[in-house]
């Protein structure tokens, strides 16, 4: 803890250092570097538009002007790409919710203040490289530490082929969680089976993507496929020999893009009340699809596991194990340009063979942004099914979001 503590010190001094130094460099780190508005990128935040894709898919640079000038230090040496000062933002998320269980008769109330609170950084460190960062200063009132960390290399040898080396969700190429507006979260990706360590959140590995003129985008990914844990004893993060494979391909066709993810692995499980061990085989696989219609947006992802042993648990079958999801997603500005006020209809559901993975949630969210960096959102979710069980759960969020 003490460690901990004295990272993040160094981490607000440092920060602090840079800000005062040169404020006008300082942050919102994208916005202020490249003299834009957060809107070029953003509606609202941390939501991204077509612009905002392209600039981060061209390692955080935009493809149609120049880097500014000085954004390298000149030391004389034609080869080196110096930062003159690095980038920093900040986002802090801030909640305060009630909830209502009807089936078992408990209600509750919580000041969420702050829900989390981020520390980012991200810019080219050379010609066609990036570079992107966070560290979770505080998430659920605990340090989290490093979550998205990656080096992308940008149109390799000149080729519509990036590579981005690092840590980040293995869902992103489908639906973007970092990127939803809703405080609830899309379930599915969070799956995890008996004692499995693989979901669709974060993992570290090599993503590959390209992206062609006629609409049409790529995705291949290699991850270890344990999550972000602790490295063990012997200093590997990867606890067994097996790597897992993701692959996804999607098309634009107007206002339509489909896409077809499939994904493979095994992992080396262990259970220390049985001294035992055993490998889980696991595939998912899954449609999606995207309607823009100008101030509406609709996302649907049909997902299915299948896990041939995630458990020794002898007490119910164990091959297969599968799993079946949905998030079915509409976004409405109702105000238009400049766009104001969203409405944002979620709906999640997860029906496993493992009967504690089953969930059934429906969310509204009203999201007012009172400044192009300040959103203000109030939520309701209906949770008929939590973790496997009935619980008829009515929760009502208000939430301030910002970054600066």
């Amino acid at each position: 803890m003490k460690f901990r503590l004295l990272v993040i010190g160094l981490l607000l001094i440092t920060s602090v250092m840079w800000m005062t130094d040169r404020p006008s460099e300082a942050v919102p780190a994208f916005a202020r570097r490249h003299e834009f508005s957060c809107t070029t990128c953003h509606n609202p935040f941390p939501r991204l538009k077509a612009y905002g894709e392209e600039f981060a898919g061209n390692a955080f640079a935009p493809g149609d002007q120049e880097m500014p000038p000085r954004y390298f230090r000149d030391v004389g040496d034609d080869d080196l790409s110096l930062l003159k000062y690095v980038p920093l933002a900040v986002r802090a998320d801030l909640y305060f919710d009630m909830r209502v269980d009807v089936q078992n008769g408990d209600n509750s109330s919580d000041f969420k203040v702050p829900w989390g609170l981020k520390l980012l950084s991200g810019g080219r460190i050379a010609e066609d490289i990036g570079y992107y960062f966070y560290f979770y200063m505080s998430e659920r009132g605990e340090v989290a530490g490093v979550e998205d960390a990656y080096i992308h290399f940008n149109d390799l040898f000149g080729s519509p082929l990036d590579i981005m080396v690092g840590q980040f969700q293995v869902s992103d190429p489908l639906f973007k969680r970092e990127l939803r507006m809703t405080f609830q979260d899309y379930l599915i990706y969070k799956v995890k089976l008996g004692d499995s360590q693989t979901d669709l959140t974060y993992d570290r590995g090599v993503m590959l993507t390209a992206g062609f003129d006629f609409g049409m985008d790529l995705y291949g990914i290699i991850v270890n496929g344990n999550g972000k844990g602790e490295a063990d004893i012997s200093r590997d993060f990867d606890m067994d020999k097996y790597k897992h494979f993701m692959l996804r391909i999607s098309q634009s066709l107007g206002p339509i893009r489909i896409g077809l993810f499939g994904y493979y692995g095994k992992e080396e499980l262990y259970s220390e009340t049985d001294d035992s061990f055993w490998i889980n085989e696991l595939n998912m696989w899954g449609p999606d699809i995207t309607l823009s219609l100008g101030r509406a947006e609709l996302n649907v992802q049909y997902l299915q596991r299948r896990d041939n042993k995630p458990s020794l648990d002898t007490t119910r079958a164990q091959s297969p194990i599968l799993t079946h999801g949905i998030i079915a997603e509409a976004i409405v500005d109702l105000l238009g340009d400049p766009a104001k006020i969203f409405v944002v209809l979620l709906f999640n559901w997860v029906d496993s063979d493992s009967l504690e993975s089953g969930q059934e949630a429906y969310t509204a969210n009203l999201t007012w942004m009172m400044h192009t960096n300040i959103k203000l959102l109030a939520e309701y979710t209906f949770a008929r099914v939590v973790n496997g069980e009935e619980v008829k759960e009515h929760r009502a969020t208000l939430g301030v979001v910002t970054g600066f």
